[in-house]
């Protein structure tokens, strides 16, 4: 985990009661994208994806997991990006291979956006429908934080395979009392942020470009990493639950049994001496 690289930051324009949030992916966008030769315009929907879940994962009041799921999709069949309230992220995609770039829009056309909020402590779920109402994720999004938190929301967001980053700015209820062209400046200034401002630069050199005549107010830095990791004897666990005979059954007609983890992109292969070791005690 590097707070340089790899974090969620928070901040105010206290003097115009403006608030907002930048996200910044970098060893652990590339840790997640190891090993997977996905299209650039997926692997940008789907970095696009991961800032989200990080904003909203930041946000979570308990312990558990925020997750953004299409499903269904004209070009995505399925692509999930979760993350933890310590800020853990896993995702993957799978899609319908394409002849040209398509733009969010037409990926998920036809299919379903959702968002998933699990708590660990109570293993109770929330899913709410997030309509795709743009022709990118930073648009589609605006619209849902608009919706369900009530505030006038603007979101940027670039995403490559070397990196991804996001700002968003968020209007508090006495913003106009504060300063009634306030907003509107502050959401110009914030359109001028570039793709390699966002994926490249520090929260705070970033904030200080597009800010520089504002009182910027920092919160302290949580940071990012990529959830995934070998976990072997999960598996075992998992292949001693089907039992013996299931298992003999798929030996004969496979030779070998094969588990696949695409979320984290992990393959476990098992001949029949390793099944054997898993009910030899």
């Amino acid at each position: 985990m590097n707070l340089t690289t790899d974090f969620s930051r928070r901040f105010t324009l206290d003097k115009l009661d403006i608030c907002g949030q930048v996200v910044r992916l970098s060893g652990a966008w590339r840790s997640l994208m190891q090993g997977r030769d996905y299209p650039a315009n997926v692997t940008a929907h789907l970095g696009e994806m991961a800032c989200v879940a990080v904003i909203i994962g930041a946000g979570l009041k308990h312990k558990g997991r925020a997750t953004l799921q299409i499903q269904g999709g004209a070009l995505a069949k399925l692509a999930v990006i979760d993350c933890t309230h310590e800020l853990g992220i896993r995702g993957m995609a799978s899609y319908v291979p394409q002849t040209e770039p398509a733009s969010f829009a037409d990926w998920v056309s036809g299919g379903r956006v959702a968002l998933t909020v699990s708590q660990f402590d109570n293993n109770q779920m929330y899913q709410s429908i997030v309509p795709v109402s743009g022709l990118t994720v930073a648009e589609c999004f605006e619209h849902y934080f608009d919706q369900s938190e009530q505030l006038p929301t603007h979101l940027w967001i670039a995403a490559d395979a070397h990196g991804a980053g996001a700002l968003l700015l968020q209007k508090l209820p006495k913003a106009d009392e504060k300063d009634v062209d306030g907003w509107a400046r502050v959401e110009q200034l914030a359109a001028s942020v570039t793709a390699d401002e966002l994926t490249n630069l520090d929260a705070e050199t970033m904030l200080t470009r597009l800010f520089h005549e504002e009182d910027i107010r920092l919160y302290e830095a949580k940071g990012v990493f990529c959830d995934c990791r070998r976990d072997e004897e999960k598996v075992k666990n998992m292949l001693r639950s089907l039992g013996r005979d299931e298992l003999d059954q798929t030996l004969k007609q496979l030779g070998e049994i094969i588990v696949k983890d695409d979320m984290c992109n992990e393959e476990y292969r098992f001949d029949p001496a390793a099944v054997a070791a898993l009910f030899s005690s």
